[in-house]
């Protein structure tokens, strides 16, 4: 593994060679993550379960199992923590972190407190990152997972049959088995991109200086989250997005709230566009586009692409296992399960919604189902995400059109930060919590809140859907004051309002009359 590392998780096993600058804190996550010294085990017997991938979907297996009781296994082939802690969330947001503490600065003046100017320091951010990334490391380290009881084996897995699996020339036999093995950035085939280079979220966080110019192809959450990020390190980002708004599958007034924060940073947005091909003159690279009708072009320093996930299938021979594939990867039942009744998957591999925390709870019922009674579906799982843009976008459940287009009727309820006090006395009023509910009911299909800390506020939402906690009872809970999260009550007793119709009114009339 020697100076190798920081993304090595595609299937055409691309590797970046570390920087000597930033090397230790990559060396300190590689000996965690993909130990030089690692001698796997000997297979002994059947295994209860063998995983295949040690992202988040494939740890919480192993590590579930192993605490049943279970004999495991865990196959990786470059290193433990997937996509999330190497090339994913966590770098992601360490990098972020940066990027908002960079905007406080600047924006300091409105606040009162004045200061005389500020620089941003690149490479000390992303050695911050760095450093912090290896620290966390060892959470999901390969002998920490050995001394969980789980047998580590470090290779690539293939399989043999229905029920074997092989890795390192070894042979592992098992009663049921769960393909972990996420996915990876997919460029589109803009035709030049290859020649001219281009960055994705796994090598972008190997960058040591900052680029003094960067287009960013895709307005959805990885390209929204690094564009505002490096517009704040100080780079000119351009942000070119097909659809006529960034972040297209959210709430359009989201949208709206986050391309007005870009436009406060100075992201150039080229919206509704085409990209015709890109070139490489020198050191530059000029992307040609169509946007409404008419011809452009940008020249850019780097390109980083934040769209497209190819799921990582490739090499496992899932033909010799009866395992079949559709258009997310492997293709799986409600039970996580494929046509093979000994084989489940669980994570990026197999599904749509390609969140840490969904690959987590999937692997969860996996366990459930591989080990004891196959009862859990993910039909039953209610999962919130969130783009982590200032201010963040945080949904859950049902949209408002897709409820229109399932034909379920429903109330929509919106408050504003406009007029919540702790927003105000923030300087954040640019949000809102927006509730989508069963019509003439208090029961939430879904929710979208826009606020700086959006992902912190959605969970109470969550637990009210899940617990099928209506409005009303949202009304009913105390909140403490000042916080932006009275929203959440508000939009409760907004529901409440509705429900004191005139008729009502007038019965509480002669009421209150008659008691005086």
């Amino acid at each position: 593994m020697n100076n190798v590392v920081d993304s090595a998780v595609n299937d055409s096993a691309e590797r970046i060679v570390v920087n000597p600058e930033y090397c230790q804190f990559n060396k300190k996550l590689v000996h965690n993550a993909h130990p030089a010294d690692w001698r796997n085990p000997e297979p002994d017997g059947r295994y209860n379960l063998v995983v295949i991938g040690a992202g988040t979907a494939g740890l919480v297996s192993a590590n579930g199992a192993a605490g049943l009781g279970a004999k495991v296994a865990l196959i990786e082939r470059y290193l433990m923590g997937g996509d999330c802690l190497n090339v994913g969330c966590v770098p992601s947001k360490g990098v972020i972190r940066s990027a908002r503490s960079s905007a406080d600065v600047r924006d300091a003046a409105e606040y009162g407190v004045i200061t005389n100017g500020y620089k941003v320091d690149f490479p000390a951010l992303m050695e911050r990152m760095r450093r912090l990334r290896a620290g966390i490391s060892p959470v999901d380290a390969a002998q920490r997972y050995k001394d969980l009881g789980v047998e580590v084996y470090l290779g690539t897995a293939r399989f043999t049959g229905l029920d074997s699996v092989e890795v390192d020339g070894k042979t592992l036999r098992f009663a049921k088995a769960v393909i972990a093995t996420g996915a990876r950035a997919a460029a589109p085939g803009i035709p030049g991109l290859a020649e001219a280079g281009y960055l994705t979220n796994e090598n972008v966080f190997t960058l040591t200086e900052l680029p003094a110019r960067l287009a960013v192809i895709g307005a959805g959450p990885i390209g929204c989250e690094l564009s505002q990020a490096f517009r704040r390190f100080g780079s000119e980002v351009y942000l070119l997005e097909k659809t006529g708004h960034v972040l297209p599958r959210e709430d359009e007034e989201a949208s709206e709230l986050v391309e007005k924060s870009f436009e406060r940073d100075g992201v150039h947005l080229i919206k509704s566009c085409s990209i015709e091909r890109i070139e490489k003159k020198g050191s530059e690279k000029i992307i040609h586009f169509e946007e409404d009708g008419r011809s452009g072009s940008v020249a850019v320093d780097e390109i980083l692409v934040g769209i497209g996930r190819a799921p990582n299938v490739e090499g496992l021979d899932l033909q010799s296992a009866g395992v079949e594939r559709d258009s997310f990867g492997v293709k799986v039942n409600g039970y996580l399960q494929t046509g093979n009744p000994r084989i489940y998957a669980a994570g990026d591999v197999c599904s749509p919604y390609k969140f840490t925390h969904a690959a987590a709870a999937m692997a969860s019922i996996v366990v459930q189902n591989a080990l004891f009674v196959r009862t859990r579906k993910t039909d039953s799982l209610t999962i919130p995400w969130c783009t982590y843009t200032d201010p963040e976008v945080a949904h859950v459940g049902l949209y408002e059109r897709e409820a229109e287009a399932k034909g379920i009727p429903v109330d929509t309820y919106t408050q504003s930060l406009e007029h919540i006090d702790r927003a105000i006395l923030d300087g954040e009023e640019q949000g809102f919590v927006k509730m989508v509910a069963q019509k003439g009911t208090p029961r939430i299909l879904g929710a979208t809140v826009v606020a700086r800390h959006a992902g912190e506020m959605i969970s109470e939402i969550t637990l009210a859907m899940k617990s099928k906690t209506g409005l009303s009872d949202l009304a009913s809970t105390i909140h403490p004051y000042p916080t932006q999260a009275e929203s959440i009550s508000r939009v409760g007793f907004a529901y409440l309002k509705t429900r004191l119709t005139p008729t009502v009114q007038k019965i509480m009339r002669k009421w209150l009359a008659w008691r005086r």
